[in-house]
């Protein structure tokens, strides 16, 4: 697993580099990487939830399934209660946007394409109930942190966002056991197919985009980078590992728990006016230091998953 991960990293590594480069010379706008972004979160992340859940019905993937749920959310818990414990309110005006990023993941961009890469569908599977837990916390949890409240109309906007009525339409298409016509699910794999190197330029072109002098010298940003991509995960691991559960399961969660902040954080830092550009430091330092981290996370947990 490990020798996966770490070559599976390195080639998304390679592509992000190459983003980086596109974006530094002009040959890409920020409307182009808007427009990518769009199209790889309406379109693309959709489609291939939808094929990775045209298997045929199988028990085992239903179980599976449901212990995926409980997982998440038990995963997610954890990481609010450590969030809350290592990053203090006091004397923080950003305590928000460090809670959030040391809590919520990058599972859909970052997870999607890794998680395909070295567990195949049926990882895939298992994650769509990752980013469901995500998206239903995040827009509730989450931004009750950045809004300094619940809001039950920014809950209903979160569920429907793309991913999550994807998911539901799969599993609906799943559980009914229609199966979608063989020209049509042909061509959502090849869409499908377009995610890892899609997703990858989205986070390069971000990450092009960041002060790599402040972004290093910026001490806050280290602790909550050692949060998320160590310490949560870590947590998680012993998690999995007192709870004996599916080994493609456990490693679902485990590699999702250990992705880099969300994108969700810029976005919503953003659009509900908090400090955006320390929200982009964030995203961009544990996206890079994630390709050293996931595996060493990995690497430990071979020992007890």
């Amino acid at each position: 697993m490990f020798t996966l991960i770490f070559n599976q990293l390195l080639k998304m590594l390679f592509i992000l580099l190459l983003s980086v480069f596109c974006f530094r010379i002009g040959m890409v706008s920020q409307e182009g990487n808007k427009n990518i972004s769009n199209l790889l979160l309406m379109v693309v992340n959709p489609c291939l939830v939808i094929t990775v859940y045209q298997t045929d019905y199988d028990i085992r993937l239903v179980k599976g399934l449901l212990i995926s749920f409980v997982a998440a959310f038990a995963a997610h818990v954890v990481g609010i209660l450590i969030a809350r414990f290592l990053i203090p309110q006091k004397n923080n005006e950003n305590f928000a946007i460090d809670r959030f990023g040391a809590v919520y993941s990058n599972c859909g961009f970052i997870g999607i394409p890794l998680i395909n890469s070295v567990l195949g569908s049926e990882g895939v599977f298992y994650l769509s109930a990752y980013i469901a837990v995500f998206n239903i916390l995040s827009w509730t949890h989450g931004l009750g942190l950045l809004e300094g409240g619940f809001s039950l109309k920014r809950l209903k906007e979160g569920l429907r966002s793309p991913m999550l009525l994807a998911t539901f339409a799969a599993v609906l298409l799943f559980f009914a056991r229609i199966q979608i016509p063989g020209v049509l699910l042909d061509t959502m794999n090849y869409i499908a197919d377009m995610n890892t190197p899609m997703a990858m330029m989205v986070a390069g072109f971000s990450i092009a985009q960041a002060d790599i002098q402040k972004l290093l010298t910026d001490l806050r940003i280290y602790r909550v980078s050692l949060i998320k991509l160590f310490v949560f995960p870590l947590a998680v691991l012993l998690l999995l590992w007192a709870c004996s559960i599916d080994h493609t399961v456990a490693y679902t969660i485990l590699i999702a728990a250990a992705c880099p902040t969300a994108t969700t954080l810029t976005m919503m830092a953003i659009r509900f006016h908090c400090d955006y550009t320390y929200a982009s430091k964030i995203f961009s330092f544990t996206t890079v230091l994630s390709m050293i981290t996931i595996p060493a996370v990995i690497f430990l947990s071979s020992f007890l998953l």
